[in-house]
């Protein structure tokens, strides 16, 4: 399903580790089959911890994605784990993982920064509070709303297009594009849903919009394809 979501023209995939019962062999063979079809991937890791983004960047995934990012310190955290001693924290393997071609790419260590978009959730209510701070964290390229989670973290779980909901998202968006991603800011990534299409959110502002999901998608058309067949034989 990921190589044929890259055929279908998608500029990234978004290849997720924290739902679902993926984990990091599954997220290898997404993101080969991603990158064969021509495509970039971006890796959603369970939590904001040193070892998951040691072994997810060990994959050499194009960009990463840090869920729940409620704080400056977090995110600071999160690009910390990104980054080798004594820059950051992250563990040294790289003669021998996909990341550097297992040691043949002989510039990685120079351009292995560059080379990977660092995306962190504002998802929460606490999160939007503190958007100021995490924006202002160096090497924090992109900030990545949650919307059904900032719903939950407002008591309003089934209610995300509640107004409460919206001004929230207003206001980390805003935050978001006026520290001007070209001058060392943020750029701001969001998610379509019923309540925002994605020409809704290109006209925010937003610089990348995720689409659909896998799931939504598969579980839409054999639902379909069942209530055809079944009108078909009555």
């Amino acid at each position: 399903m990921a190589e044929i979501a890259s055929y279908a023209g998608y500029d990234f995939i978004v290849v997720d580790m924290e739902h679902g019962a993926g984990g990091v062999r599954e997220a290898l063979t997404c993101i080969r089959a991603v990158e064969a079809a021509g495509s970039s991937t971006v890796l959603r890791v369970p939590d904001n911890c040193q070892a998951w983004t040691k072994k997810a960047l060990d994959l050499g995934p194009d960009g990463i994605m840090f869920p729940m990012i409620e704080t400056g310190k977090a995110a600071s955290d999160a690009v910390s784990y990104c980054r080798y001693r004594p820059d950051g924290l992250r563990g040294c393997a790289y003669s021998i993982v996909r990341d550097s071609k297992f040691g043949f790419d002989e510039e990685y260590l120079r351009n292995y920064t560059d080379q990977l978009l660092i995306m962190c959730q504002i998802e929460s209510e606490e999160g939007v509070k503190n958007v100021k701070d995490i924006v202002a964290v160096d090497g924090m390229d992109c900030v990545m709303m949650g919307p059904r989670d900032l719903s939950a973290s407002l008591g309003l779980l089934h209610d995300p297009g509640n107004a409460k909901v919206k001004s929230l998202m207003r206001t980390a968006e805003t935050a978001v594009i006026a520290s001007d991603p070209e001058n060392g800011g943020a750029y701001l990534a969001g998610m379509a849903t019923a309540q925002d299409k994605p020409v809704d959110l290109r006209l925010r502002g937003y610089h990348m919009i995720i689409g659909a999901t896998d799931v939504p998608l598969f579980k839409k058309a054999v639902v379909d394809d069942v209530k055809s067949f079944k009108l078909g034989c009555s």
